[in-house]
């Protein structure tokens, strides 16, 4: 087909999402088509909307369309507890587990100095700022148990227990390289409530 054929350029935009092949994307593309222009346009308005309208949170760094997110306007949560996390969906993941009702803090990312992350470029410097502003008593260090998640784990416990913060590792009991937000909830429970001091 012709590179200028909206049918193409859809299927190339969508195979670009992750999890999206080739064959999938032909097909979402052929569904969106046969549905019509409504489910055109409401796809196209939520696009145009989420690029406009979600932004950080300016406390926790969550993707929100709000500020602050509602998870950090919610006064009913424990502000004494934050637990740090790689991803906006990891927070997702824990939400559906019903254990946790403390505050989160989003990184976006983990330490792979490979990959020339380091510090700078994950939210490690808001963390530091809120835990010395917020005093919590305890955080709890949800990072994916993967060599990146680790790493970036041990790194803030190390900047934090000089500061008198109780430090803490989500168990283990999510297998090693899976990711938080394929976890199932009854199992992101347990590694809560069996957390540990890193």
């Amino acid at each position: 087909m012709n590179g200028d054929d909206p049918i193409q350029q859809l299927v190339r935009a969508l195979s670009r999402l992750p999890g999206i092949g080739e064959k999938t994307a032909t097909r979402l593309t052929f569904h969106i088509l046969h549905e019509g222009e409504q489910l055109a346009g409401e796809l196209a308005q939520a696009l145009d909307g989420v690029s406009e309208r979600v932004h950080l949170c300016s406390t926790c760094c969550n993707l929100s369309g709000t500020d602050p997110c509602p998870i950090c306007a919610d006064h009913r949560r424990d502000a004494t507890l934050i637990c740090v996390v790689e991803r906006p969906q990891d927070i997702l993941a824990i939400e559906h587990s019903g254990e946790f009702r403390g505050r989160f803090h989003v990184l976006h990312g983990a330490l792979s100095p490979l990959d020339g992350v380091g510090p700078d470029e994950i939210h490690v410097a808001e963390l530091l700022a809120r835990v010395r502003d917020d005093s919590p008593t305890e955080v709890i260090v949800a990072t994916n148990p993967t060599v990146e998640g680790e790493a970036t784990a041990l790194y803030l416990a190390k900047l934090l227990k000089p500061l008198g913060i109780r430090t803490t590792r989500i168990a283990q009991g999510i297998n090693v390289g899976s990711e938080l937000e394929y976890t199932d909830g009854g199992t992101i429970a347990r590694a809560l409530q069996n957390r540990r001091d890193i």
